[in-house]
């Protein structure tokens, strides 16, 4: 049977892209605040962050642990990231890793770069979530309570926020459009990338047995994500930039979390198997 079209994933997106552009025009017709700008700048990081540290690496890949403030942080602005829930969200993601470039592969590079990029939230998934994949999740109250209002929380941190907060300078119109949808946009496509662009193009110094590559140019896109070759040999590890000069803002914040009791228990590769990985590569 063929694949159908998901309408309502089409429309939020194309109504949002076209918010985007809305967003830029006000900036550049109407008015471009100061405090519009940096609530655009501010939300970006926030929920960036909560993808990159909080729906990846803690609930996808348990590569550390977090306070419980800090998940329910994730999980707030998470859900501003308009991504699907943390629990969908990390499903899909557990099965690319353990089925990467094959049929079962959401974001399969093999079907092509738009596909892996944008292509495959445009249909109908016909397989509901494998929930065996993510039975550490489904037992957490606060990772189910995001999944019951997830819709919800998306509006809210989507929307209703910024519009609220843009009152405070006289200027809710252009804070809803840029904290909101043009935020939203950039982000999705940050987030895409790693799918296509980090599966596409880039070095292979750990593996090659799978698409997955390293670039210095996708990791300052994506809060240091696109270290991928690596990430793929060592999804365990809480770090995707490895080596001292790698640009990857997510594994800082991680650290500077565990240095102030925030986090703990975060994972390392040791070095030795990391240069045997290398080894192995070049070979």
């Amino acid at each position: 049977m063929p694949a159908k079209y998901d309408w309502p994933n089409i429309c939020i997106l194309l109504l949002s892209h076209v918010l985007a552009v809305g967003a830029v025009l006000w900036l550049v017709l109407v008015q471009a605040s100061p405090w519009t700008i940096g609530l655009g700048l501010l939300w970006l990081a926030l929920c960036a962050i909560s993808i990159t540290g909080g729906y990846h690496r803690l609930f996808a890949h348990p590569t550390y642990k977090a306070h419980r403030l800090v998940r329910l942080f994730y999980l707030l602005f998470g859900a501003a990231g308009v991504q699907n829930s943390a629990l969908k969200w990390s499903a899909d993601h557990r099965v690319h890793h353990s089925r990467t470039d094959g049929d079962e592969d959401p974001y399969n590079i093999r079907r092509g770069f738009w596909w892996a990029h944008i292509g495959w939230v445009l249909f109908e998934d016909p397989k509901a979530v494998d929930r065996n994949s993510v039975k550490d999740l489904a037992a957490d109250p606060l990772i189910l309570w995001q999944e019951r209002h997830y819709v919800l929380l998306a509006a809210v941190f989507t929307g209703l926020l910024p519009l609220a907060l843009g009152f405070l300078w006289g200027d809710p119109i252009g804070a809803l459009l840029v904290a909101g949808f043009l935020r939203l946009v950039l982000q999705w496509h940050a987030t895409f990338a790693v799918n296509s662009v980090a599966h596409l193009i880039g070095y292979q110094p750990y593996s090659t047995a799978n698409s997955a590559r390293d670039s210095g140019w996708t990791a300052l896109l994506t809060l240091g994500e696109g270290y991928h070759n690596f990430h793929h040999r060592f999804q365990s590890d809480y770090r995707n930039g490895v080596r001292w000069f790698h640009f990857d803002p997510t594994k800082w914040f991680v650290w500077t979390l565990s240095k102030v009791g925030l986090a703990r228990d975060l994972k390392r590769v040791s070095p030795e198997l990391i240069a045997r990985a290398r080894e192995t590569a070049v070979a």
